[in-house]
Order: structure tokens, then C-alpha cells, then sequence
């Protein structure tokens, strides 16, 4: 039968049963946690994750063609969850205001660093061309999908999609970028 909820299970959850999609959740929790633990890495909360994906796969529900594939198209999103909270996770270091945990150090060589860090990033910015730079601080920094910044910026979401990509291969391309991403690496405990 498989490791998922029984098919006529995920039909009445994707027809809106609320009790069938309780169920669901529950049988899925567990698997899409121990995925999130076992490939999000020492950066990654897993159980947000984890709770992130499940929402995202109770909303996106009616899109599943086959409850056969379930536990495929529930990896899937579990995949693209742990890549987004990877993204966030990255900025969150770099920039000042979105981490908690720079917030509540009170090291004073550690604030130091993570200003100094900020500046950089800021650097990095500034170097990309105005629409690169603005999806980048749209999508990546305000956390918006690319649907979102093409209404907001008036743009195709193509085009969203595009700047972002090349936005994304400059600053991985930048000198600045790999020393920053060095030094953010040590401070990672191991």
C-alpha cells in the first residue's frame, strides 16, 4: 500500500474534508520531519520546516493528479521548503534586523562582525544593476514569490524569474561574496 495515507484518504482531503486532511497532516508529519532533520543541515530549524512544507502541501492539495504519488509530490515540496528556509537562512545571517540571534548576543565582537557583514552585503547590492538588485531585495529579502513581485514591480513574472537567476549568479560570482560566505561559515559551530 505504501508509507502515505490511503488514496481514497488524499480524495476526500483534495474535495476539502477537514477531518481527512487532519489525517493526512498527521500521517505525513512525521516523514516530512525526519526529512527536513535529515536533509536541511545545521542551519535549518526542521520542525519550521517541517510545519512550512505541511501547510504547503494541505494548500496545494487539489494540484496532486495521483494519490498514488503522493509520497513523490510531498517530497517534492519538502525539497523546495528546505531550499527556501536555506535562502532565508543565508540573508538572515548577512543582514541586520532579520535574525533573532544577533539580537539576543550581547557580544560586542559578534555585533561587530555581523555590521561589518551587513556593510558588505550592502556592497554586494549596490553592485547589481537596479533590477536585479530590487527583485533580489524583493524576493529574497522580503520573502515574496515571484507572482507577488511581478504584481508589485509591474513586471512579467519571467521576468522576475529571470532577474532573480541572474541577480543570484552575479553575487555568487562577486569576490566579495565567497569571502563573506567564508567567514559566515566559521562562525557556524561544526
Amino acid at each position: 500500500m505504501g508509507h502515505g495515507p490511503h488514496h481514497d484518504l488524499v480524495r476526500a482531503a483534495q474535495r476539502g474534508d477537514e477531518a481527512a486532511q487532519m489525517r493526512v497532516v498527521e500521517q505525513w508529519a512525521a516523514k516530512a520531519l525526519a526529512w527536513c532533520r535529515r536533509l536541511g543541515g545545521p542551519t535549518i530549524d526542521a520542525e519550521d520546516a517541517a510545519h512550512d512544507a505541511l501547510i504547503t502541501a494541505i494548500r496545494r492539495l487539489p494540484t496532486l493528479d495521483d494519490p498514488a504519488r503522493a509520497e513523490a509530490w510531498l517530497y517534492g515540496i519538502v525539497r523546495r521548503t528546505l531550499a527556501w528556509h536555506r535562502r532565508r537562512s543565508w540573508w538572515a545571517r548577512w543582514l541586520p534586523g532579520t535574525s533573532e540571534a544577533a539580537s539576543s548576543r550581547p557580544d560586542a565582537f559578534a555585533d561587530a562582525a555581523r555590521s561589518q557583514a551587513a556593510r558588505r552585503v550592502a556592497a554586494l547590492l549596490d553592485a547589481l544593476p537596479e533590477a536585479q538588485r530590487e527583485v533580489l531585495v524583493v524576493c529574497v529579502v522580503e520573502e515574496r514569490t515571484t507572482v507577488e513581485a511581478a504584481a508589485l514591480l509591474g513586471v512579467p513574472e519571467g521576468t522576475i524569474k529571470s532577474r532573480l537567476r541572474l541577480a543570484r549568479e552575479r553575487v555568487r560570482a562577486m569576490p566579495d561574496a565567497a569571502a563573506l560566505a567564508a567567514d559566515l561559515a566559521e562562525e557556524e559551530p561544526c
